[in-house]
């Protein structure tokens, strides 16, 4: 059975959200609301798929001019995912090096390596490409 993109159906979707380009804080909360509501939604149906990545795209305009980030180093990137996930160092051996090498790579002490990044890519179901 092949899913086919209904157009009534988003274009119903889309004057029921109204998606703008985000201008205010008001209008952003609201974004945010209807994206994690179709975030969490079971069964999303191509429309609201394609409802959510647009309105991702406005929620990440919006973010980069008012909340410009700096751009994290990869070991405090694996320091956030370690934390937001409950890893522990010791779980990272052997996935990554000895404990000595884990130690020295979470710290910081240690770059992350190409294979080491495709091994943390694969354990956290990341791209790798946020450890290099």
């Amino acid at each position: 059975m092949t899913l086919t993109f209904d157009q009534t159906i988003y274009r119903n979707l889309l004057a029921e959200v109204v998606p703008v380009a985000i201008e205010t804080e008001a209008e952003y909360e609201r974004a945010l609301a209807v994206a994690e509501q179709l975030t969490f939604k079971k069964n999303r149906t191509l429309e609201e798929r394609a409802l959510l990545k647009l309105l991702v795209i406005l929620i990440e305009a919006y973010e980069a001019q008012n909340y410009p980030m700096d751009r994290s180093t990869p070991h405090e990137i694996l320091q956030h995912i370690m934390e937001a996930s409950g890893t522990r160092q010791a779980d990272l051996v052997g996935i990554i090096g000895s404990s000595g090498v884990v130690s020295e790579v979470v710290n910081g002490k240690r770059s992350i390596s190409k294979a080491q990044a495709k091994a943390l890519g694969d354990y956290f179901k990341v791209s790798p490409s946020l450890f290099i």
